[in-house]
């Protein structure tokens, strides 16, 4: 298993829980982003930055990601690639998205989509809670202990 991480608007805690767990594990762990990322000196942890454009990180993790592997990320659209690759995919608030669960959260983004569209202020999420990096944390290990 790999670990691959769209890099691009994952919180900083997250990233270091993830730090973490690469080192502790000896998991190779890749943040992929078009923007420059810090990673610390690591032989499990590595940074792959892509050019700037729409989905380019997102085609990038899908090019490489194979099956077993974990995607970090809370976009829905490449969740549901990733997981149509057999990978794993989880939000960095926690959220373990699944065969069963991605299609209804496909459509519920697509409805806040249009909802933006046509001018509704529908907000943004919620700030990163604590509960959110536990629950993130907890489902990291479970995936993590599984696969080893």
């Amino acid at each position: 298993m790999k670990i691959w991480v769209d890099a691009d608007a994952c919180p900083v805690v997250i990233k270091e829980i993830l730090f973490k767990a690469a080192n502790r594990t000896k998991i190779s762990t890749t943040l992929v982003a078009n923007h420059y990322v810090k990673v610390p000196p690591s032989p499990f942890i590595s940074f792959m930055q892509v050019s700037s454009g729409f989905d380019v990180a997102d085609d990038e993790i899908v090019k490489k990601v194979a099956a077993g592997d974990l995607v970090i990320t809370s976009d829905i659209p490449l969740a549901d690639e990733v997981i149509g690759k057999s990978a794993q995919a989880l939000s960095p608030r926690g959220e373990l998205f699944t065969k069963e669960n991605i299609k209804s959260r496909l459509n519920i983004r697509d409805f806040m989509d249009t909802m933006r569209a046509s001018g509704v202020n529908t907000g943004g999420p919620a700030a990163l809670s604590q509960s959110d990096r536990q629950t993130f944390a907890n489902h990291l290990d479970r995936i993590i202990t599984k696969s080893q």
